[in-house]
C-alpha cells in the first residue's frame, strides 16, 4: 500500500484527530456463558467449527477469535492495537442506559472501554443510536408523549457523566456527539432536546436541521462514489466528519435478518487507502474510520485472519513518516498486544503478573519490555 498522504488538520495543529467507530455488543461463551446476537444472529452457531474456526457472524475471522466486549483482555488489547497503531481515541456505538434487549450489557461494556481507553491516553466520543426508541416504546420504559422528557434525560446524564470529561472528544471547545440516523426523532423534537446543551452534534451522509453537519459513512449501494459526494455537499455545511472505511460485506442477508447489500470491494486494501486519503484532503478536524470492530458488516480494521495488521500498519506508517508527532511503535509491536491476549488464555495462574507486566510496558510505550517479558515466559 502506498504512503498515505497528508494535508492539513486542525485539532492537532498539523493533523485531523483519528477515531475508530467502536462496537461493545460481543458477548461470548467462553466469558459470558453465552455466544450473543452480534456472533451468532439467531443463525449461526459459533460451537460448531468450519475449518477450525468457530462460525460466526461475519464473512471475516477475529485474530483472537470471537471475543466478549465485558473481558478486560480483549479490552486491553483493542486498545493497545489503537494506541499503538496511532489512532487516537474512539467513537463509541450507545444505545442508551435502559435494561432493554441487550442495551444495559452494552452501556456497562462501555463504561468498561472508556476507562481503558482513558488508561491509554485515548479520547473517546460518542454515537447515539435513536433506533432504540420503538423498542423502548415497545417494553414500557417510556411512552410516545415522553420521548422528547426521555432524550433529554439521557443528554443530561451524558453531559455530567461524559461531555465534561477531559478525555471526551471537543471539536472547537464543543463536546461532539454523533447519532446514527438520525432514526426516530425528527428535527423539531431534536431542537427540543439540545435545548441548554451546545455540542457539535452529527448525523449520517447529511445536514439535518438540528445538527452542525454530517459525519461520512459507507454506503453500499454508491460506494466510492457516495463518498466524494460527501465532500461535496459538506462543503455548505457548519460542519462535518470526515470518514475512512476499509470495504463493506456484510452477512446480515446470508443470516437472513435484511435483504443482502451491496458490497463495497477491499480491493487489497486500496479502499481504505483511497477513502482515508480523502479524509484527509477533506482538511476536517476529525476523521471517524468506520469500524473498529463491525464484524457482521465487514467493515472492520481490528486484525483478522483474513487482512491481518494490514490496515494498522497503514496507519502507523502514516504517523510515522509524514507527521511531526511520530508514535513510539513499529509494525512488529503490533503483534504484541495479540501475543498477549493469547497468553492470558491459556497462561497458568503465576504467569499473570508476567502478563500484566507486559501489557504494562506497552501502555507506557516500551514495546522491548513487554517483548522480554513474554518471551521469558516461553
Amino acid at each position: 500500500m502506498m504512503i498515505l498522504s497528508l494535508l492539513a488538520g486542525t485539532l492537532f495543529g498539523s493533523r485531523p484527530l483519528v477515531l475508530a467507530h467502536y462496537m461493545p455488543w460481543y458477548e461470548s461463551k467462553p466469558f459470558s456463558g453465552k455466544w450473543g446476537w452480534h456472533w451468532t444472529m439467531n443463525h449461526f452457531d459459533p460451537e460448531t467449527l468450519v475449518s477450525g474456526h468457530r462460525e460466526i457472524a461475519s464473512k471475516h475471522y477475529p485474530l483472537i477469535g470471537p471475543y466478549d466486549s465485558n473481558d478486560p483482555d480483549a479490552l486491553e488489547c483493542q486498545v493497545l492495537l489503537m494506541k499503538m497503531s496511532g489512532i487516537d481515541g474512539a467513537v463509541i456505538d450507545w444505545y442508551g442506559t435502559d435494561d432493554v434487549y441487550d442495551y444495559a450489557a452494552i452501556h456497562r461494556n462501555t463504561l468498561q472501554f472508556i476507562k481503558t481507553l482513558k488508561r491509554a491516553g485515548l479520547k473517546f466520543s460518542i454515537c447515539y443510536e435513536d433506533q432504540t426508541l420503538p423498542n423502548i416504546i415497545k417494553l414500557g420504559k417510556v411512552t410516545e408523549a415522553d420521548v422528547v422528557p426521555y432524550a433529554q434525560k439521557l443528554m443530561a446524564w451524558m453531559n455530567t457523566n461524559w461531555f465534561k470529561d477531559p478525555s471526551y472528544v471537543k471539536q472547537d471547545g464543543k463536546p461532539l456527539l454523533m447519532v446514527f440516523g438520525p432514526a426516530y426523532y425528527k428535527a423539531p423534537q431534536w431542537q427540543s432536546i439540545l435545548k441548554g446543551f451546545d455540542l457539535n452534534i452529527y448525523g449520517v451522509n447529511g445536514q439535518y436541521d438540528f445538527a452542525t453537519g454530517g459525519f461520512a459513512w459507507p454506503y453500499p449501494k454508491e460506494g466510492l462514489v457516495q463518498t466524494e459526494n460527501f465532500y461535496k455537499w459538506s462543503k455548505g455545511w457548519k460542519g462535518f466528519v470526515a470518514g475512512a472505511y476499509p470495504r463493506f460485506q456484510d452477512i446480515y442477508g446470508e443470516a437472513k435478518v435484511r435483504p443482502q447489500y451491496d458490497v463495497i470491494p477491499d480491493d487489497g486494501g486500496k479502499t481504505f487507502e483511497k477513502t482515508f486519503d480523502m479524509a484527509v484532503a477533506s482538511k476536517a478536524s476529525v476523521i471517524q474510520i468506520a469500524t473498529w470492530n463491525d464484524w457482521g458488516e465487514g467493515t472492520e480494521i481490528e486484525p483478522s485472519q483474513e487482512f491481518g495488521y494490514r490496515d494498522l500498519e497503514a496507519l502507523q506508517k502514516w504517523r510515522n513518516t509524514k507527521l511531526s508527532d511520530p508514535i513510539l511503535y513499529k509494525p512488529s509491536d503490533l503483534r504484541l498486544p495479540v501475543d498477549i491476549y493469547m497468553a492470558r488464555k491459556k497462561a497458568e495462574p503465576g504467569q499473570k503478573a508476567a502478563l500484566d507486566a507486559a501489557t504494562e510496558a506497552l501502555f507506557v510505550g516500551k514495546p522491548e519490555n513487554a517483548r522480554k517479558l513474554l518471551k521469558d515466559l516461553g
